[in-house]
């Protein structure tokens, strides 16, 4: 793990083993209202991310990708838990109409796929998270991920990352 100046850590996730075991410990530093951007390219490995937390969380049900719905709902580890992506979004307005400023509300845990597609409208993140596929050639050789602090609620999860 590589620590640059406390508020940015970056790590490879060589297979999906060590997804979940990177989101076993995300999990530990999840509190109330706390908001966590993904990003990546389509195939990064976003939505098995926020798959692998709920499930570290304690969450047993099908945790589907809200690529089409939007906005998925869950309820784990005593949270309650919105996992929306906005890949579909083609402007700010759409944020504006589809209502889900109200998830933001200080108590649900908002984790936000793609969210430069609303980047202007959106409530300020506490962690950012980016993945990115390794690969040479047209092997995959698992992904890359940097996790960064932007508030300190977001530091203190990086910590709970480092410990």
């Amino acid at each position: 793990m590589h620590n640059q100046n406390n508020s940015r850590i970056s790590l490879s996730l060589v297979d999906e083993v060590a997804t979940v075991a990177f989101a076993a410990r995300l999990a530990l530093g999840i509190k109330p209202g706390m908001v966590i951007y993904l990003h990546g390219d389509l195939g990064a490995g976003k939505t098995t991310l926020v798959r692998a937390l709920l499930h570290a969380m304690g969450y047993i049900g099908r945790v589907k990708s809200p690529t089409y719905t939007l906005l998925e709902l869950y309820q784990a580890g005593g949270l309650h838990l919105c996992h929306f992506d906005l890949y579909r979004f083609h402007d700010a307005d759409e944020w504006d109409d589809s209502g889900f400023r109200d998830e933001f509300d200080g108590r649900n845990v908002c984790l936000v796929e793609w969210p430069e597609k609303a980047q202007d409208v959106l409530p300020q993140a506490d962690v950012e998270i980016t993945l990115k596929i390794l690969s040479t050639g047209t092997m995959s050789n698992g992904r890359n991920i940097e996790v960064r602090a932007i508030s300190q609620t977001g530091w203190e999860c990086l910590e709970t990352l480092q410990s």
